[in-house]
């Protein structure tokens, strides 16, 4: 197995640092009183071209989950085999970064990431207008600065934000949501403790979490992903739910991209 011989090797023995927080900072569930409703969203920051080099890139920061994401492109497609004359190809990296979780991580893509790429591509490629695009691929590059909960859905709004910074095409922006259903409470937009608490506790009835990707202005759905087991019903009020929280999330995503086309369009000619 490659191993990366630049890094300077850390200790054989080593200690948590959860170990030296204080308890009231150690991190549990939370019922979230007195801090946020259950389909309250955690107050996002989102910006727009801080990748120069970047045909088109975005930041976006919902709570602590921390995620860039950096586009280049239309170029030629690599393989040969798989260029299309008629339309373009989408190809999206979802990286999380070894120091953006509780437990670290390694530098080489894990069978997680490889999915949550494949998931991402799915979800954009609907917004995105690959015929304008014939013979050429778009790259999207994903990475999870530090990984607090619902890292799916976030890099889906951060990444259609950087297509968007870049000129790309689209038929419309990508927003996401996640929710996590825990019997007969939902929680909208959970962090890391809420999405992960509970499934060490064993899978239950109306257990599980839902993702939505959602293209605001055609109200289309571009992309679903669901864990655990729900009832048919639960699960369409928790659509439902992730479409609202989707729309609520819309303003944000305007004023970012209003604040880059500002900042790249030239002065008013006197």
């Amino acid at each position: 197995m490659p191993v990366d011989t630049k890094r300077i090797r850390g200790p054989e023995e080593s200690q948590s640092p959860l170990l030296f927080l204080s308890p009231g900072k150690v991190p549990e569930a939370s019922s979230r009183q007195g801090v946020r409703g259950n389909g309250d969203a955690r107050p996002v920051f989102a910006r727009c071209g801080l990748i120069s080099q970047a045909k088109g890139s975005a930041y976006l920061e919902a709570g602590n989950t921390k995620i860039i994401c950096s586009v280049y492109g239309p170029r030629e497609a690599e393989r040969k085999d798989e260029t299309d004359m008629k339309t373009g190809r989408l190809v999206c990296d979802f990286r999380l970064a070894p120091f953006s979780c509780l437990k670290r991580g390694a530098w080489i893509q894990g069978s997680e990431e490889r999915d949550l790429s494949q998931t991402l591509q799915e979800s954009l490629q609907p917004g995105v207008c690959l015929h304008r695009y014939p013979r050429s691929q778009i790259e999207v590059n994903v990475m999870v600065l530090e990984n607090d909960g619902s890292i799916l859905a976030h890099a889906v709004t951060c990444a259609s934000m950087a297509l968007a910074d870049g000129g790309i095409e689209m038929y419309d922006v990508v927003l996401g949501c996640t929710l996590r259903q825990s019997g007969s409470t939902c929680l909208v937009d959970p962090s890391y403790s809420e999405e992960y608490g509970s499934w060490q506790e064993g899978y239950g009835e109306d257990q599980g979490c839902v993702t939505v990707a959602l293209l605001p202005n055609l109200n289309q759905v571009s992309g679903l992903t669901a864990d655990g087991e729900m009832r048919e019903d639960i699960l369409s009020d928790a659509v439902r739910s992730c479409m609202d929280g989707c729309h609520k999330l819309y303003p944000v995503l305007q004023q970012a991209l209003m604040r880059a086309v500002k900042k790249k369009a030239p002065p008013p000619a006197k």
